[in-house]
């Protein structure tokens, strides 16, 4: 599943092709993916400009005057920007065709798995960050609110592996199984230790941890995921970094000893006993 740092790539992939940009039009091919698609989406957004794209955790948002698009991409899903007239093919669902500086081109959404969405928050319904699918995400990992004391204060009383309490998004968004990993390693904490009982020290090394993964992620185009490419149509390379993630039985980049892997919550985890107290 595409995670932040695909997203994020995705949002500055588009963003150069559609900020400004007046809508044109919408295909559907079908009644919706993972929800139905919006009724009257194409009425909503015809002749509307796109002010601006914006990320949420892992939901890119493109903003109007009358209101924001909300798309997932779910298991599987991708964004190309295509000229017009370019067939689609039969995983390719929707399309915001927009008009460019010589004819009109088109943000496609390929989703073989179908667990991708593009919904509509019309202006009218208040704030976006009121939407049901957004009210219970935490902070953003690379805003300044994002804080060791803040993990440190929001743990107090959780006795959950700190592993499931980062991946559970309400504290912190966005930080996903991959990452969460190789931040996890980077700062030295076993991820099967109680939340609670990590101390405020190691949660500010933990907090930059996440940072300086997620940051180097994005620069480096993401992960080369299963089912993700990036909108001009490449990989990320991310993975040619990974200390601990997806290297069971590999020795650890730093001490030698060979990387463990085991399930939490029917995700895996990778770490090294040696490097991770």
């Amino acid at each position: 599943m595409p995670e932040l740092p695909e997203v994020e790539v995705t949002r500055r992939g588009v963003a150069p092709h559609i900020e400004g940009r007046t809508v044109r039009g919408v295909v559907l091919r079908r009644s919706g993916l993972r929800w139905p698609f919006p009724a009257g989406l194409e009425q909503a957004l015809a002749g509307r400009v796109v002010t601006a794209t914006g990320r949420r955790g892992k939901y890119l948002l493109l903003r109007f005057d009358n209101g924001t698009l909300i798309i997932h991409l779910g298991m599987s899903g991708h964004l190309r920007v295509l000229p017009q007239g370019i067939p689609p093919q039969k995983h390719d669902h929707f399309d915001l065709v927009v008009d460019s500086d010589r004819d009109e081109q088109v943000l496609r959404l390929t989703d073989p798995r179908r667990f991708g969405a593009v919904l509509w928050h019309p202006s009218e319904d208040g704030d976006l960050e009121q939407h049901l699918l957004l009210r219970g995400l935490g902070v953003e990992p690379l805003e300044g609110a994002f804080t060791g004391e803040l993990l440190h204060r929001m743990t107090r009383t959780r006795g959950s592996a700190i592993k499931q309490v980062l991946l559970a998004g309400d504290i912190v968004v966005g930080v996903g199984n991959i990452y969460c990993s190789e931040s996890l390693f980077r700062a030295g904490i076993n991820p099967k230790t109680p939340a609670r009982r990590i101390s405020l020290a190691r949660y500010q090394k933990l907090a930059q941890a996440i940072r300086d993964v997620l940051a180097e992620a994005i620069v480096q185009g993401g992960s080369t995921l299963r089912d993700f490419i990036s909108v001009n149509g490449q990989s990320g390379y991310f993975q040619q970094s990974y200390f601990v993630y997806d290297r069971t039985g590999l020795p650890c980049r730093v001490c030698g000893t060979p990387v463990r892997q085991v399930k939490q919550g029917q995700r895996s985890t990778f770490y090294c006993v040696q490097c991770q107290k």
